[in-house]
């Protein structure tokens, strides 16, 4: 017990000793903007902060550290607007400003940034449509069937000029891989300087299905480009295409999806006894598309 007594005493003695200690540590102080008019929107974000490199002893530095947190600095938006949607509060204004909310034994050797600039406009928007950035890798025998966004545009507003070049706006890169089930994230959008985007993020979600081989038939074999009075007729006059899709999409496909055609004028350049057959319509989600053949026999009727 008395090995204890002074082991807590000598670091007492110790603790005090350090906290007496002068140091240099960097604070983050809140901004934020007031007197702010009602039709002006700050779209470099309501609220900043300062990064301020200080010096003072150890147990204040404890104060800023694990005390009450440090009260924002108020910055008078129409002392420092300066037009043309920008404005900015110099070095020497933000030193004062950050002085006031330490203690006076406190010196500051630094803050950034060195000129602090907002950017604002009189509510100029306008809404855009929202896409996702980043590696999105469904499992094996899995492909992306759908990606749903909540909500699927969001409210841009900036300077008339940015608002002209902004047509989508893209989220934070995402790293997903092994996707095998249906999976909703939550993402941020990337940020824009002077752009500020209600809302700030989007809830994605990812619709994988099962890779399958399958096919259609009894797709109707259509002549085009035929003079009129004639008639294509062909043997067959149906027609098979295979393909692979998810399981889910295969399900709502019929054969009116597809459309397959033989063309009058080709056959005039290149008469034969059959003719070509080929694919022109399909539905979105199909790959490795084909047809069980590409080569029929053929009437022309008048």
């Amino acid at each position: 017990m008395i090995f204890l007594f002074f082991l807590a005493l000598s670091g007492v003695f110790w603790l005090m000793m350090t906290l007496n200690e002068t140091y240099e540590y960097e604070l983050r102080i809140p901004v934020e903007y007031v007197n702010v008019p009602k039709k002006i929107v700050l779209t470099s974000g309501e609220t900043d902060s300062l990064r301020v490199t200080v010096v003072d002893k150890g147990i204040v530095l404890a104060t800023y550290l694990y005390g009450n947190q440090i009260s924002p600095i108020k910055v008078d938006f129409k002392r420092y607007m300066q037009g043309n949607g920008l404005g900015s509060v110099p070095l020497s204004d933000l030193k004062v400003m950050a002085a006031g909310k330490l203690a006076s034994s406190t010196k500051i050797s630094g803050v950034k940034p060195e000129k602090l600039v907002f950017n604002y406009n009189t509510g100029e928007k306008k809404r855009v449509p929202v896409l996702y950035t980043g590696k999105v890798q469904p499992s094996d025998f899995y492909y992306m069937a759908n990606v749903v966004y909540q909500p699927d545009s969001v409210t841009v507003f900036a300077s008339a000029e940015k608002l002209d070049s902004i047509n989508v706006v893209y989220t934070e890169a995402l790293e997903l891989t092994d996707v095998h089930d249906t999976l909703t994230v939550e993402a941020r959008l990337r940020k824009l300087t002077g752009v500020k985007m209600v809302p700030d993020a989007v809830s994605v979600t990812f619709f994988t299905d099962i890779l399958t081989e399958v096919s259609i038939d009894n797709i109707p074999i259509v002549g085009i480009n035929m003079p009129e009075g004639k008639v294509l007729r062909t043997f067959p006059a149906k027609t098979k295409v295979k393909f692979v899709t998810g399981a889910n999409r295969y399900r709502k496909m019929s054969a009116s999806d597809f459309e397959v055609v033989a063309d009058y004028e080709e056959m005039m350049k290149n008469p034969s006894s059959k003719c070509r057959i080929k694919l022109t319509r399909l539905p979105d989600g199909i790959t490795s598309v084909k047809l069980d053949t590409t080569m029929v026999d053929y009437l022309i009727e008048e």
